[in-house]
């Protein structure tokens, strides 16, 4: 319960960890029946609770693959990640590019697409939603602020 108190967990980061422990696996299968049946242990409700929480760093391709690793199995991934639509990703990499942006502007497309495109991209996000969040930083940058 301690481990559940500090952060949710998959039921295989669960096991994993309570194995490491020493606990034995009769045990550990009748606690995590048990916490499974209480609500308190769910990979569905973990899995859409990591992309809500982490969707705003990462894009699909790298939450899939995070949650992989984390043993939930692929489809209460693709459920959790059908909540994270093309507008959500477009938005979180928007968000992300204009904080990169905002750091070290570039100013033609080409600088622009190559260097936080290209980040966009190792952090999950697709060469459209890049793209498409690298020409809005740069529309955005060409068009005056009204303060």
């Amino acid at each position: 319960m301690r481990l559940l108190g500090r952060r949710a967990h998959s039921r295989v980061e669960l096991l994993l960890k309570l194995t490491r422990r020493g606990f034995e696996g009769m045990a550990i299968r009748d606690a995590l029946k048990r916490l499974e049946e209480l609500g308190y242990l769910d990979d569905r409700a973990f899995a859409r609770s990591f992309v809500r929480r982490r969707g705003s760093a990462r894009g699909p391709r790298a939450l899939s693959a995070e949650l992989a690793a984390r043993g939930v199995d692929r489809a209460e991934v693709d459920t959790a990640l059908a909540g994270f639509g093309p507008d959500e990703q477009l938005a979180a990499a928007t968000r992300i590019a204009e904080r990169l942006y905002a750091t070290k502007p570039v100013y033609s497309r080409q600088e622009l697409l190559d260097g936080i495109g290209t980040k966009l991209v190792r952090r999950g996000f697709s060469m459209g939603v890049a793209r498409a969040a690298c020409l809005s930083v740069l529309a955005g940058a060409a068009s005056p602020t009204d303060s």
